[in-house]
């Protein structure tokens, strides 16, 4: 085999020629630190849709729940904005599915009340 000299003292490979712009900062371009890039992963609302679910409203709540897992794949794909887009989502239909829970229960509240109020009347 061939011996390499060693490589010359100092700044090597020497800079290329002409006025570039500084390097990224930390994370590279598009990364943390970067201006304009993404600062970190969104909260996905996982647990919001899993108690929406679970406590209130079963379609909503699902809904939540898939829009919620889509994040950190598509944040992995490096999607930013789909990714921020589908937590958004996720967290939407866990308010609304919240919303459309307390609405069930307070209408079962009075039409309970109002029945056994009536059944009560009448004996």
């Amino acid at each position: 085999m061939t011996e390499y000299p060693p490589p010359p003292p100092g700044n090597y490979p020497p800079p290329p020629p002409g006025n570039y712009p500084p390097p990224p900062g930390p994370g590279g371009p598009g990364g943390p630190g970067f201006p304009g890039g993404p600062t970190g992963q969104p909260d996905s609302n996982l647990v919001w849709g899993i108690l929406v679910t679970v406590l209130c409203c079963l379609p909503l709540g699902i809904v939540s729940i898939v829009k919620a897992t889509q994040v950190s794949g598509l944040w992995g794909q490096g999607r930013y904005a789909e990714a921020q887009k589908s937590a958004d989502d996720a967290k939407k239909f866990a308010i609304w599915g919240a919303i459309a829970g307390v609405v069930v229960g307070v209408i079962y509240l009075i039409f309970t009340l109002v029945v056994g109020a009536s059944a009560f009347s009448y004996q």
